[in-house]
């Protein structure tokens, strides 16, 4: 388990799912054990990710809420390992050292304005990810080996792949580049939109994190993915797409309409992650809403496990029942909802609720989910009319709002009759 320098990020597995190993006599003492040190973190992580997400949705100028936006220095080594690798394809090599050189010249301008001609570094120009990223019309993956270190301060680790370059003998650092390219496509074919900032921000990724580490998460500190092995119970996270998809979107949604981490705007951020994450594994494998099995990492339950996924966007609280974690808690109608302290407010529990109304709204639609669900979706995280501490009825609303303006008044009926079936629906 990681040990040190935690920051705001979102985890794969659940605190609930945490919960449950971490209290059933099913379990050796060691599992037990190590559940709860993940919980632990885990709190600290979700703790940290709503201040962040405050922070983002506070008005701009408000100097008491002010965040550190610096999302990693850019990775000019990354560019320069590209630039001058012979097995990376001739294309990737020559845009690596034309946006190299660019970035660059961006550096040494800003040191000039700023009195600093003499200091070469990136660190000392303070250029950021994001503000590098505009210089670039070409979205990077590269892949590293954190050799099952689990101090964050280390990462990213022991470059593995990089774009352009041919697979390795490491096949989860493979599945890592692969898939985090999948999200990357479905994001610029579907959505016009150009990696996770829109601004072909890099795409960092270290696996082998951590001593059979059973999890995987986006951490928006250093502006990367981290996935674990697994061990016991759950394995396969850089094989699992709507997992990497559902990370990846966490920083989208920064980008597009923060929500509070807390409550129901809290379980609304977790779940578009969702809505995103099952749409690019449906995608991937080529299948229309009314065929899909709309379960979030299937892939992810070691063989032995009584359940099927983590969660169940069809049928929420279907996931599993296994004495070892326990029956999936997630109801599916908000008459379940209860206010509580836990997991910031529900944020994991209560997004089966939202989830379960895009299922509804895309499986009426028929087709594709993206291309109508999706995009009524899509096109309301874009509005800037959802607010920070957003509650599902306002979320709602957008929803219907923008199906009618997307696709008429039979759509927004669809959308309305979608969340009234969830029990999110408009007082009489």
């Amino acid at each position: 388990m990681a040990t040190s320098n935690h920051h705001y990020v979102c985890y794969v597995v659940p605190p609930y799912m945490l919960s449950a190993i971490a209290d059933s006599s099913n379990n050796e003492d060691h599992i037990r054990e190590s559940a709860r040190r993940a919980l632990t973190l885990h709190k600290s992580y979700c703790d940290k990710r709503e201040k962040r997400f405050a922070a983002l949705c506070a008005p701009r100028g408000n100097k008491s809420t002010k965040i550190n936006q610096r999302q990693g220095i850019v990775p000019d080594h990354m560019l320069q390992h590209i630039a001058d690798c012979e097995d990376v394809d001739d294309n990737t090599r020559a845009c690596a050292k034309r946006d190299l050189e660019h970035i660059r010249s961006i550096h040494a301008k800003y040191q000039e304005s700023q009195g600093l001609r003499t200091e070469s570094s990136d660190q000392k120009a303070g250029i950021t990810t994001e503000q590098a990223s505009e210089t670039t019309e070409k979205t990077y993956r590269a892949v590293y080996d954190a050799n099952h270190d689990s101090n964050e301060s280390h990462l990213p680790g022991k470059v593995v792949r990089v774009e352009g370059q041919k697979a390795s003998k490491d096949e989860a650092a493979n599945d890592a580049y692969d898939n985090a390219g999948r999200v990357l496509s479905f994001y610029a074919d579907i959505f016009n939109w150009k990696s996770i900032d829109n601004k072909n921000m890099h795409v960092i990724s270290s696996v082998h994190f951590g001593q059979n580490y059973e999890n995987a998460f986006w951490d928006p500190e250093i502006a990367q993915m981290v996935y674990g092995d697994g061990h016991d119970f759950l394995t396969n996270f850089t094989g699992c797409i709507d997992v990497i998809g559902h990370e990846l979107t966490h920083a989208v949604t920064e980008h597009t309409s923060p929500l509070d981490y807390t409550g129901q705007s809290g379980a609304l951020n977790e779940h578009v992650s969702d809505v995103f994450g099952i749409m690019i594994k449906q995608r991937v494998e080529d299948e229309t809403a009314d065929k899909a099995d709309w379960l979030i990492g299937e892939y992810c339950l070691m063989p032995g496990v009584k359940g099927v996924a983590l969660r169940s966007m069809k049928a929420p609280g279907t996931a599993y029942n296994d004495p070892r974690f326990g029956k999936d808690p997630q109801p599916a109608n908000f008459k379940d909802y209860k206010l509580t302290l836990e997991d910031n407010g529900g944020v994991h529990l209560y997004s089966g609720i939202p989830n379960k109304a895009f299922y509804n709204a895309s499986v009426a639609f028929g087709g594709y989910s993206w291309e109508k669900a999706g995009k009524i979706w899509w096109e309301t995280m874009q509005s800037g009319q959802v607010p920070s501490r957003c509650t599902f009825i306002q979320f709602a609303d957008v929803t219907v709002d923008k199906a009618g303006e997307l696709f008429g008044d039979d759509a927004a009926a669809i959308v309305r009759k979608a969340w009234n079936d969830v029990g999110v629906a408009r007082k009489s």
